[in-house]
């Protein structure tokens, strides 16, 4: 038996609005950032489980601060105990009926929780001796469902029926696990997205990584002022020709008319998606845009921060393509579920990713899908951007536009503190 001795949180950020780099509509200047987080134990096997929430800059103290109080709860715990049994973990935290008084079930304190329990995953994949995607993906169908929360879910998904998807997904998930190894998941690139960029910097970084690194779908932030978007779309559209995949991203920026005026000027484009097209809570506006836009699919889920706003989303309509973000929600637990939800209710799922460590994070649980949940990667992509992977000590590696999957035992996040240090905040 092991006991867990100690947290450490550290606050990193990194200068990325020096260049732009990360800029849309809603966020001119972001400092992409990391709360990370380090679980420790008097086990003899030396592993340390990791966890983090991505930020873009201020804020991310009161993140650290968040997971610090939290876990309190952890020091002293059986690990075994917690590592059996990992819906013990989930309501250590999600169920403390005053820590759910600040959500209840999001914002900082749900993003905290999912930093810790991420951490404790990290250490039953590194003792299971596999990569996290792999862990959840040869989880007996019962032994998963069982750690997964279905309170307020079981008028769209019960039980049973995520346990009959799983088994389902029994059938070819070797063959899956072997062309996964051999030939990665499609992902897609945002790298000449940003709207600080100029049309020189947009357009060569568009044939790069469509000519050069392979990816099949780009990205370019709009919904600064129309004009500009139907300009600069065009000429992302000339340098990357008809056969690459075209996406835009709104960041949240417009309400529901002006969404649906502003989009409507974008058909010619043939676009495969617009992203958060207004607020992440607001199920009706959405579902109110998605008709209104119509063949142009909705893409949204980056910021929502909960199975319970995934589960109305569904259920509406209020959506073409369904998105996740590996550290908006309460960790794997939560995600696992909504990749359940989403198979049910037939919609593919493309995560959000880019920033720290979200590349690295997200990729397991896409390959997770594909190998347990979908049995598939057609319409899926994950999205890339090159950002501070040369921080982890297993960096997401891409080749002809696919992520390869990690093979190292763990979720993928643990950074290298030696190099990542230098951008701690001193406050």
């Amino acid at each position: 038996m092991s006991k867990i001795t100690g947290v450490t949180t550290h606050d990193f950020r990194f200068p990325t609005s020096n260049t732009l780099s990360g800029s849309d509509a809603m966020n001119p200047d972001p400092d992409y950032s990391s709360a990370y987080v380090e679980v420790n134990t008097d086990a003899d096997d030396g592993i340390i489980g990791v966890g983090f929430v991505f930020t873009i800059g201020r804020g991310n103290d009161v993140v650290c601060k968040a997971i610090d109080s939290m876990a309190q709860a952890l020091i002293g715990r059986n690990v075994e105990e917690l590592l059996d049994n990992m819906r013990l973990a989930w309501d250590l935290f999600v169920h403390d009926s005053q820590l759910r008084w600040l959500g209840p079930e999001k914002g900082v304190e749900h993003m905290a929780i999912g930093a810790l329990l991420s951490a404790l995953w990290d250490i039953k994949a590194k003792r299971a001796g596999k990569p996290l995607w792999r862990l959840l993906g040869e989880m007996e169908p019962e032994e998963l469902v069982s750690t997964l929360d279905f309170r307020y879910m079981t008028d769209a998904l019960r039980p049973e029926e995520a346990i009959e998807i799983l088994r389902a997904g029994q059938r070819g998930k070797e063959e899956r696990i072997a062309n996964l190894i051999a030939n990665g998941y499609p992902g897609y690139s945002t790298a000449p997205g940003w709207l600080g960029y100029s049309d020189e910097k947009m357009v060569a970084l568009a044939k790069e990584e469509t000519e050069v690194k392979g990816f099949k779908q780009i990205k370019l932030k709009v919904g600064r002022d129309v004009a500009e978007d139907i300009r600069r779309l065009g000429l992302a559209r000339d340098a990357i020709g008809p056969d690459v995949k075209l996406a835009v991203d709104a960041n949240q920026v417009w309400d529901v008319p002006q969404a649906i005026s502003w989009i409507n000027e974008f058909h010619e484009f043939d676009l495969a998606w617009v992203e958060e097209p207004t607020s992440p809570d607001d199920v009706l506006g959405h579902a109110t845009i998605a008709r209104a836009i119509n063949p142009i699919p909705v893409a949204t889920g980056e910021q929502m921060q909960s199975r319970i706003l995934y589960k109305q989303y569904l259920q509406m309509n209020a959506f073409g393509i369904m998105q996740i973000d590996a550290t908006r929600v309460a960790g794997p637990q939560e995600i696992v579920l909504e990749y359940l939800l989403a198979k049910k209710f037939n919609k593919p799922v493309c995560p959000h990713a880019g920033g720290v460590g979200l590349c690295e994070a997200v990729a397991h649980f896409a390959m997770f899908d594909y190998v347990a949940v979908s049995g598939t990667t057609e319409n899926r992509v994950i999205e890339y951007v090159d950002n501070q992977h040369e921080h982890f000590v297993h960096p997401t590696v891409i080749k002809n536009g696919n992520y390869m999957p990690q093979m190292a035992p763990g979720n993928g996040t643990e950074m290298t503190l030696e190099t990542a240090q230098k951008y701690t905040y001193r406050g």
